[in-house]
């Protein structure tokens, strides 16, 4: 498991809800506590939908990012910063089956419940950790460490300064 401290709250903030950088992964959840605690449930209820909604929803478990942002921007924006927030990603299982072929990696996407990426904000901190699910036994580690490689790559890639924790 992956702790990271990250460092430049203001421009991830706005990355994260202004820019597209997180737009490709499934929300799993979200709290945010201002004056009232908001909790969104990123899973998405098929019963709602009709027939060829469904058909478009192609299988998927939970919402993307991009589809709860401007709610999320909405609850945050403001005068006052949150008193917290915590917010859970979910590798989309496209991207899941990505990372295990071009990690050589000795499971299926079947074997794997989610690889989380978790953000928290509270006491003018920021912090995010990684972690990850399996439906199976296994005491290789191979999975965590490609997991926590790919999300510091990730942040990299977005320049968004972070330190180890």
């Amino acid at each position: 498991m992956l702790s990271l401290k990250l460092i430049d709250i203001k421009h991830f903030m706005n990355t994260l809800l202004l820019e597209e950088t997180f737009d490709r992964f499934l929300l799993s959840e979200a709290t945010i506590k201002t004056g009232t605690t908001y909790t969104i449930d990123g899973k998405i209820n098929q019963s709602f939908y009709d027939t060829e909604e469904q058909e478009m929803l192609n299988g998927r478990t939970h919402c993307y990012f991009k589809e709860q942002r401007p709610l999320l921007f909405s609850l945050m924006k403001g005068k006052k910063t949150p008193l917290s927030f915590r917010i859970v990603f979910l590798l989309a299982p496209s991207n899941v089956a990505k990372l295990i072929e071009l990690n050589h990696l000795p499971l299926s996407p079947e074997d794997i419940n989610g690889l989380f990426f978790n953000l928290y904000f509270e006491q003018a901190q920021l912090t995010c950790t990684s972690g990850t699910s399996l439906k199976l036994f296994t005491l290789d580690k191979t999975l965590d460490q490609v997991w926590d490689h790919n999300i510091k790559a990730f942040l990299k890639s977005k320049q968004i300064p972070f330190e180890e924790l």
